[in-house]
């Protein structure tokens, strides 16, 4: 009978053990299933912008203004052939140290005509094409940027168009098997059309521009767009849920669970342990 009593109450103690461990597991487990979480707020997907000039330039300009940011514009003028060119607020490089040429023709007067140019800078893709792109740099960082493109769709199909802020993930912004997916070509019959994103994770240096239509002409510039929103404005991911935030409250909770039923243990414990023997 001792021996069968003595087995019952190891039983039980090695329950309860197990039960305490489980619930560690729960805490860390519950943790991890908020920072993942955490982790989709923080890589919200940017929003972007393929369209026709007056279009483009009229939606993005009321997404910035619309969430209570200022949009800035910046018409490119005075530009020569070069590989860096100094603007007020922000420096345009070529993206591998190249000289390009400037046109001044192509987005100087975007149809369907009477809305500002400007001059452009000749990307003329080449492999890799990320090198034969161009790199502008902000004196104040921005999360929202938006060019006018011209020549995009032309040939070499597929053709693609890329941004990247501060050389993180890559987003393609536009993609075109045929002429007719210009959306400047599909409204006016022109090869020109506006790329831009709005990403409102965070704010950003340096934007990257580049495509990968090889053998097309591509050049971007135009009037260039910028500005910052407020983090999740746009996406509607709240400003203070930060993985960190998400995660102490987590843990926060889980510990709070496991304390209140270590306490409801204490007392078998106690009672086992003083009729062990």
């Amino acid at each position: 009978m001792k021996t069968s009593i003595g087995l019952k109450k190891l039983s039980a103690a090695t329950a309860i053990k197990r039960v305490k461990f489980g619930l560690s597991i729960i805490a860390v487990s519950g943790a991890a299933t908020l920072l993942s979480a955490g982790s989709v707020y923080a890589q919200a997907d940017p929003t972007i912008y393929n369209q026709a000039i007056p279009a483009g330039r009229a939606n993005f300009d009321a997404m910035i203004t619309g969430v209570g940011g200022t949009v800035f514009t910046d018409a490119l003028s005075g530009l020569s052939i070069a590989s860096s060119w100094t603007r007020p607020d922000y420096t345009i490089t070529s993206t591998d140290g190249s000289s390009r040429s400037i046109d001044s023709f192509y987005l100087a007067s975007p149809a369907p005509g009477g809305i500002p140019g400007g001059q452009s800078i000749a990307i003329s893709p080449q492999s890799p094409a990320p090198s034969s792109g161009l790199t502008f740099t902000f004196n104040t960082p921005i999360n929202a940027f938006g060019l006018d493109i011209g020549d995009w769709s032309t040939c070499c199909h597929p053709s693609a168009l890329y941004i990247s802020f501060d050389g993180g993930a890559t987003k393609q912004v536009a993609v075109a098997t045929t002429a007719s997916d210009n959306p400047g070509y599909a409204a006016y019959g022109t090869y020109a059309n506006f790329v831009g994103a709005i990403d409102d994770s965070d704010t950003f240096s340096t934007i990257t521009f580049y495509g990968d239509g090889f053998g097309e002409y591509l050049v971007a510039g135009g009037v260039i767009r910028y500005g910052t929103v407020r983090t999740g404005s746009v996406t509607g991911v709240p400003e203070h849920s930060s993985p960190v935030t998400l995660v102490a409250v987590g843990l926060g909770l889980a510990g709070l669970g496991v304390l209140r039923r270590r306490r409801q243990f204490s007392k078998l414990d106690a009672y086992l342990n003083s009729n062990q023997n």
